[in-house]
């Protein structure tokens, strides 16, 4: 019994083991590589914990998976260093078991084979590199140090941006997953309470079961600005965690200059405490609407036709 109360106590006492895990994020103007907005902010949280919590209570780390070393004073080294520059005495690369192996030698035959008609396209170009998949990356190293509580950015800027890994991660290790955290408010070490943002300006406050997985995106409070002699200071450390997997479907990507997007209907987007107060109170739009009940495809089709070219999505 005495046994079973120290460990208890032991537990309660140990510190709560907080990853947040950063990527590189690029300028949408100039293309330069910088940190990511949504990942900084997600650091940002991360630091309000900590600030709001007891001395020891929480041990912060930063997380940045890569499929090589990064060599130093390179661009991604000079944008990584803005995480540091946030506040962080070191941030840690996930990196393969064999970092300096050489990708271009390990490509998958998979590349060879990208299809014919996408190689004769002017407009496209093929991945003449090879794309690393860094989720198992992530995985591993995760189960390796089995900390209570990892925060993310919902969407990347670079790469696929399809928004996926904090699924895949949840999946992977059997956690709960919950998007749109714009606030974390305390975390007991078994517990975890934080607002989620919801349309209209709304919040809903809830509580999750730790361990688990939550993913920020723009309503969260902005980042601090990096300052640059902590950004010098701070040090980028190696750690090998797995494998080196290679994404052979995205390799064979196609990559084209974007092309403007049509216009898109509107939609509400409250930042600040007063833009959410007008967007919950105010009745919704589409007074002038129609209710169709009854009709047939082709009036139904006419309708929603007509309704787009009066939005301006349709000329």
């Amino acid at each position: 019994m005495k046994a079973d109360r120290s460990s208890v106590a032991q537990q309660a006492s140990a510190p709560l083991e907080v990853v947040s895990l950063v990527s590189l994020g690029q300028h949408p103007v100039s293309g330069r590589l910088r940190r990511a907005e949504q990942d900084a902010r997600a650091l940002e949280l991360c630091l309000a914990l900590e600030r709001q919590s007891a001395p020891g209570a929480v041990s912060l780390s930063a997380w940045h998976a890569s499929g090589s070393e990064i060599a130093p004073g390179s661009e991604q080294d000079q944008a990584l260093r803005g995480y540091l520059g946030m506040g962080l005495e070191s941030l840690t690369l996930v990196t393969p078991d064999a970092p300096g192996a050489d990708p271009l030698k390990a490509v998958d035959s998979s590349l060879k084979a990208v299809d014919s008609s996408l190689k004769a396209a002017d407009s496209l170009k093929a991945a003449d590199q090879p794309v690393i998949d860094v989720w198992p990356l992530l995985v591993t190293r995760l189960k390796q140090a089995a900390p209570q509580l990892v925060v993310c950015g919902g969407q990347g800027e670079t790469g696929e941006g399809s928004g996926l890994l904090p699924h895949l991660l949840a999946e992977s290790l059997g956690w709960p997953l919950v998007e749109g955290i714009v606030a974390i408010e305390s975390c007991d070490g078994a517990h975890l309470t934080a607002l989620q943002a919801l349309p209209r300006g709304q919040r809903r406050r809830l509580r999750v079961k730790l361990p688990a997985l939550v993913s920020v995106d723009s309503a969260a409070p902005a980042a601090r600005q990096s300052a640059f002699a902590q950004a010098r200071r701070g040090e980028l450390s190696s750690l090998a965690s797995g494998e080196l997997v290679h994404d052979a479907q995205a390799e064979a990507f196609g990559v084209a200059p974007a092309r403007k997007r049509p216009k898109r209907l509107k939609r509400i987007k409250a930042t600040s405490a007063r833009d959410r107060f007008k967007a919950a109170a105010a009745k919704a739009e589409g007074g002038g609407g129609k209710r169709l009940e009854g009709v047939s495809v082709e009036e139904g089709a006419a309708e929603i036709l007509k309704l787009l070219r009066e939005e301006g999505v349709l000329r």
